[in-house]
C-alpha cells in the first residue's frame, strides 16, 4: 500500500575533508572564526529527506509517494524518481525557485558541517496532503517549517497514522509547537542529540513522550537504538558496518525501513532492527542514493 513521504527533495554537494574539524577550529578564537577546509573529494548527489526515504522504500519493494516541491532546476531529479518507480503524482514544481541545495562536508571522524539553501522547499506548504483513501502510513520528515506544521495537521485530520521525524528541522520549533506535533503524531523518531533537544524544549522525558504516542525511537548510531513503548524502553542492538565510507543519508535509510515495517504491521522493535541494518548498509557505501537494501 502507498506510503506518503512528506519532506524535502534536494541536491547534495558532498565533500570530504581528510583532516579533523577539531584540529582546525580554535575554541579560543570562535569570536573571529575564519577557517578554510581543503576538500579533495567532491560529488553531487540526489538527496533531501523525502528523496532518500523514497529511494530506500523502493529498495525494499514498497510503494513510495513523496509529497514535496522541486525548483525550476528539478526536472532531472523528477526523471530519476520516475525511473526508479517512485510515484511522483504529488511532487510539485516552484517555477521561481531553485531546488533545495545542501552542502555537506565530512571529516575523517565522520563529523559533518552542513550549509542548506531551502529554495523551493520553502513553498512545500502549498502542496497539501492528498485526499486519497489508500494511504496506510506517512512520515513528516524535515521540510519547510510551514509545511511540517500544515501536513501534520492534515494527516491527523485525515486519520492517516504518521511518524514525526523532525531531524535537523527540530530547532525551528518551540516547545509548544513540538508538543503539538507529539499530540498529532502516531510515532516519533529522533537521534540521541535530537531526542535531548526535544525533551529539553518540551519539558517531557522520553517516558512522558512515549506515553503520548504509540512509540518513540531514539537512534544511537552504531550502538543501535532505544524503542520506547508505553513508557518502557527496549534496546535494539546496532549492526556493525563492513566499512565506514560515508554516513550521509543513513538516518533516512533507517526511516525507510521503519516505514516499510510499520506498513507491514511489524512490531516496532522488528522495524528498528531492519532500520539498523539499512543504516549500516548505507554507511558502507558511497553516495546519497546508491546502496542495496539488506534482505528482509
Amino acid at each position: 500500500m502507498p506510503i506518503l513521504v512528506c519532506g524535502s527533495l534536494a541536491f547534495d554537494t558532498i565533500m570530504t575533508f581528510e583532516g579533523r574539524f577539531a584540529e582546525q577550529i580554535l575554541p579560543s578564537q570562535l569570536h573571529i572564526l575564519n577557517v578554510s577546509f581543503l576538500v579533495p573529494a567532491l560529488r553531487r548527489e540526489y538527496g533531501g529527506c523525502a528523496g532518500n526515504i523514497a529511494y530506500g522504500l523502493r529498495q525494499l519493494g514498497a510503494h513510495a509517494v513523496p509529497l514535496a516541491t522541486l525548483g525550476n532546476d528539478g526536472q532531472e531529479y523528477l526523471a530519476r524518481m520516475q525511473a526508479l518507480g517512485v510515484d511522483t503524482a504529488h511532487v510539485n514544481s516552484a517555477a521561481e525557485s531553485y531546488t533545495a541545495q545542501a552542502m555537506i562536508m565530512t571529516d575523517r571522524d565522520n563529523n559533518q558541517i552542513t550549509a542548506f539553501h531551502p529554495g523551493a522547499m520553502s513553498m512545500a506548504h502549498e502542496n497539501p496532503v492528498p485526499t486519497r483513501k489508500d494511504l496506510t502510513v506517512a512520515i513528516i520528515s524535515p521540510d519547510g517549517r510551514d509545511a511540517m506544521l500544515t501536513h501534520a495537521k492534515q494527516l491527523h485530520a485525515a486519520g492517516v497514522p504518521f511518524v514525526f521525524d523532525p531531524g535537523q528541522g527540530l530547532p525551528m520549533f518551540n516547545g509548544e509547537e513540538l508538543k503539538q506535533f507529539i499530540e498529532l503524531a502516531t510515532w516519533i523518531t529522533v537521534n540521541d542529540y535530537e531526542g535531548k533537544m526535544l525533551s529539553d524544549r518540551t519539558g517531557l522525558s522520553f517516558q512522558d513522550i512515549a506515553a503520548r504516542v504509540r512509540g518513540l525511537i531514539v537512534t544511537l548510531a552504531e550502538h543501535g537504538c532505544e524503542v520506547w513503548e508505553g513508557g518502557q524502553k527496549t534496546v535494539v542492538p546496532g549492526v556493525k558496518a563492513t566499512e565506514v565510507v560515508d554516513p550521509t543519508g543513513c538516518g533516512d535509510a533507517f526511516r525507510a525501513a521503519l516505514l516499510h515495517g510499520l506498513e507491514q504491521g511489524w512490531s516496532l522493535a522488528r522495524c528498528a532492527d531492519l532500520g539498523n541494518r539499512m543504516g549500516a548498509a548505507k554507511i558502507s557505501t558511497r553516495g546519497g542514493q546508491n546502496y542495496t537494501a539488506p534482505s528482509l
